[in-house]
């Protein structure tokens, strides 16, 4: 026997039948020899009323039952006798009692009885119903020893020996630790003295290997009863012993079982969850325990029916978790996250192929098993001592996520089918965390490459603005949500700022926010006016409810929207905006000053109701901080937005901040919690360009204009240093001068910007764009267009009050190797190309026809059309 685990006295839930019984010695005659207190409470009957005195006191015979010399005539055939029977009460009164009568034999071959009695109306509903409380009482084989006040056994049950191994002649005339030394001997003699010494029943818990099954521990509960004679005083102590092995197992199973509902699946992390079912198991259920996933598992990705471990391509895993009864897991030859293989040949792989368990309780490590095929799993078996193991394919909706191994070194025991039944339940409820957290990365992954696809990688305020931002969904786990912001270069060195927010967040607010910002993009590359960009965004948003509206079989996702849209231009310093419903941008001037500018508010998008936005004109100095944000940031519970508009200024009028810093101390209530609603921060502090990197013309309309707008040109172009600039330039000077001049009437204007491109600009008051189109191969004119496509990384044409502007802008880093170098005829497409107005009714594509030599040569001149002015 091992050292007891614990001592406790009173009831226990698998002993408290036997520890609340009524217990009475009879002789061979019937008569009472002993009595208990349980059974005074029981029957109502002391010890002086019953003791000397016969049993059919308390027992009367009736039809259905025999006299007592019957009844112990009939116990003695049986040995030991057991069922339910009608018991006299001192009060007159007749109960029903579950009762078993059991031989006992003393040193000079007499015999005793025994009698365990319970009021039937005392036990559960499940012992009236005959299920396991009855059955320990009346049914499971039990030991008796009877020991005097000193402890020395007088009187024995054949059971006893089964259950300590101890023989009837050892044990007579003895106390325990004569016939067992040791620790648990002593323990027992301690309760057995404490039930003497109290007169009350104790309980004690012990573990022994019984003869009948010496290969397992065995659980057993004794239950010490003090026995009185007549005179109330002390004959000895009883002792009733029940094997609960079956119970123990089954409460441990149960504690388990419920440390794993509240220990695995903690968080979402698939390889987290790996790590706790190995926690949990050992040392509960092994001494050493790993669990290996698929390696596509931590990704999200969709796990196989079944792994093929005998293709010629070596299944993979990741170690997810580990644990050992020693520190570091020695046993283990991989790290926790490591790329582990399983050998085809092993109880593994066919664990993996099969979906069925593997136990093996004596491990088999001698030569020509599988072990061969894995040297350095083999050498670590040996070396640690692993004799026992059991192989559970982690599965969930009939999927292979991975394997859990649980195996014995230090226990001696090995594992048993119910431990194998153990930790299937185990790995079973993993494999359904898992399964969750493997939906749940996957689910995370397409929505992070969704909101991460919507909005900006990057932002550029390019030479007009810096730029910072923070985007807080509220959806925390997703990571998504229907804020979006953006910064948008245009031409002549301007950016657009941009800031929405769409109502409610999650996937769906995200999807109609993607929608809106990319109908944003477009919009402004037409150069549209902030208040004309919201109108159209407007109509757009309406059309994409309407659609949203016509499917019927789907819940609309489209609900409404608000938006803040403005253009800055370096060169003025001037900041034109106009908002959709959208709260005002905060304002910070170099010195501090914070204002929210009074901005008609304007309706939210998709609200339909026809009135017009309005935009509103700002010049900004130099350094000036532009605060664009949603009511995420300044809206509360406990607050209204006048209030959070008050605190978002007080925290950005620190001139002396980075933007980085601004944007983490404005953000700072909000560190590891979820806001109530999505947030985004974007902040701009606004640059000037010099005037040395501005140059601007204002020529005639006349013949002269297209040589003096490339003499002006290309000198600047040498005073800037961009001599390799000067062909292409040249080039494309020509071309828009000379379209406007033969399209207007009015002096034209020519335009330079260096910044970080180089933009050329030529304004006229013809308000009719200019677009591509396909000449024919006898058209002289509509090639144009074309060529300042070839030459420039991007044109375009923008409204302006009184005309337009036809714009073009050049790298700064390499002149197009396309442009026709000094003193090189030209070829006929590019000569062609500067004979006509790409207008309304103008377009351009590759001429078809033949090259042939101009007649301009060395450089581009003015077209034919100019010289025929």
């Amino acid at each position: 026997m091992t050292s007891t685990d614990r001592v406790t006295l009173g009831k226990r839930s698998t002993t408290s039948e036997i520890s609340t019984s009524a217990v009475a010695m009879l002789d061979e005659r019937g008569t009472v020899v002993a009595w208990t207190q349980a059974a005074e409470q029981l029957l109502g009957y002391s010890a002086g009323d019953v003791v000397g005195r016969s049993a059919a006191l308390v027992l009367p015979p009736s039809e259905e039952r025999p006299t007592i010399s019957a009844l112990m005539e009939q116990c003695r055939a049986q040995n030991d006798w057991s069922g339910m029977m009608t018991v006299r009460h001192r009060d007159g009164r007749m109960l029903d009692i579950n009762h078993r009568i059991s031989m006992l034999w003393g040193q000079d071959g007499t015999c005793q009885w025994l009698v365990s009695v319970t009021d039937i109306g005392t036990l559960s509903w499940e012992a009236r119903n005959g299920s396991v409380r009855e059955s320990l009482l009346t049914h499971a084989p039990i030991g008796i020893v009877v020991r005097d006040p000193q402890l020395r056994c007088v009187w024995v049950s054949d059971t006893a020996e089964s259950h300590d191994g101890i023989s009837s002649d050892r044990r007579l005339g003895r106390r325990l630790t004569d016939s067992l030394p040791g620790f648990e001997a002593e323990a027992l003699e301690a309760v057995q003295r404490q039930a003497l010494r109290n007169g009350t029943t104790a309980v004690h818990e012990y573990r022994a290997w019984p003869p009948e099954d010496p290969s397992r521990e065995h659980a057993f509960a004794v239950s010490y009863f003090c026995l009185q004679d007549e005179d109330g005083k002390t004959l000895g102590v009883c002792g009733i012993s029940v094997d609960v092995t079956g119970s123990q197992r089954a409460r441990e199973r149960l504690a388990i079982l419920s440390q794993a509902a509240t220990r695995i699946g903690s968080t979402l992390d698939v390889m987290q969850t790996g790590q706790e079912l190995a926690d949990l198991a050992v040392p509960l259920l092994a001494d050493y325990a790993y669990v290996d996933l698929g390696d596509s598992v931590p990704f999200g990705e969709e796990p196989s029916a079944r792994i093929d471990t005998m293709s010629d391509r070596p299944a993979v895993f990741l170690r997810a978790g580990q644990a050992s009864i020693h520190p570091g897991t020695p046993e283990s030859p991989y790290a926790r996250g490591e790329t582990v293989f399983v050998p085809p040949t092993s109880p593994l792989a066919s664990a993996l192929r099969t979906g069925r368990s593997h136990l093996e309780p004596v491990l088999n490590t001698s030569p020509g098993t599988w072990l061969d095929d894995d040297p350095a799993r083999a050498q670590k078996i040996r070396e640690h001592g692993m004799h026992s193991v059991m192989i559970v394919p982690i599965i969930a909706r009939r999927a292979v996520l991975g394997v859990a191994l649980f195996v014995r070194t230090e226990d001696p025991v090995p594992f048993h089918e119910d431990d194998l039944l153990l930790a299937e339940e185990l790995v079973t409820r993993a494999a359904l965390c898992l399964d969750n957290a493997r939906q749940y990365t996957r689910e995370r992954t397409a929505a992070l490459a969704l909101q991460r696809n919507l909005l900006p990688h990057r932002l550029m305020g390019g030479a007009a603005v810096e730029v910072a931002w923070r985007y807080l969904p509220a959806d925390t786990d997703a990571g998504v949500g229907g804020d979006w912001f953006d910064v948008i270069p245009l031409s002549g060195a301007r950016v657009a700022l941009v800031v929405g927010d769409v109502v409610g967040h999650g996937i769906n607010a995200a999807a109609t926010m993607g929608r809106l910002r990319t109908a944003v993009r477009t919009l402004a590359d037409l150069e549209m006016p902030p208040d004309e960009l919201l109108a159209h965004l407007d109509d757009t948003f309406q059309r994409l409810a309407e659609q949203d509206a016509d499917a019927a079989d789907q819940t609309p996702t489209v609900v409404g929207a608000t938006c803040l849209y403005a253009v800055y231009d370096p060169i003025t310093r001037k900041c034109t905006m106009a908002r959709a419903g959208h709260p005002p941008p905060a304002i910070i001037h170099p010195q501090g000053q914070v204002t929210f500018p009074d901005l008609p508010a304007g309706s939210p998008l998709g609200i339909g109701l026809g009135v017009p936005f309005e935009a509103v004109e700002l010049e900004l100095p130099e350094g000036s901080l532009l605060a664009l944000y949603t009511d995420g940031l300044i809206e509360t519970r406990d607050d209204d937005i006048d209030v959070g508009m008050r605190c978002l200024g007080t925290a950005l009028a620190q001139p002396d901040r980075s933007l980085e810093e601004l944007c983490t101390q404005v953000t700072e209530p909000f560190p590891g919690q979820a806001p109530s609603d999505d947030i985004t921060l974007l902040l701009v502090r606004t640059r000037s360009l010099s005037p040395t990197q501005v140059a601007s013309w204002t020529l005639p309309n006349d013949q002269t204009a297209v040589r003096n707008a490339r003499h002006m040109a290309t000198r600047q172009l040498t005073e800037w240093g961009l001599e390799g600039l000067q062909d292409p330039t040249e080039l494309i000077v020509s071309e828009l001068i000379t379209n406007a001049v033969r399209h207007s009437t009015s002096p034209i204007g020519l335009r330079l910007i260096h910044h970080h491109a180089l933009t050329c600009e030529v304004f006229d008051p013809d308000a009719n764009s200019p677009h591509l189109r396909h000449a024919r191969a006898t058209d002289e004119n509509g090639r144009g267009l074309f060529l300042i496509t070839q030459l420039s990384r991007r044109w375009g044409a923008r409204p302006e009050s009184e005309g337009k502007v036809v714009w073009a802008e050049q790298d700064l880093d390499s002149a197009p190797s396309h442009a026709p170098a000094s003193g090189t005829p030209p070829t006929r497409k590019k000569q062609a190309s500067h004979r006509g107005r790409e207008h309304p009714a103008c377009s351009t594509a590759e001429d078809t026809r033949p090259p042939k030599r101009d007649r301009l040569v060395g450089r581009p001149r003015e077209t034919k059309d100019c010289q025929r002015r």
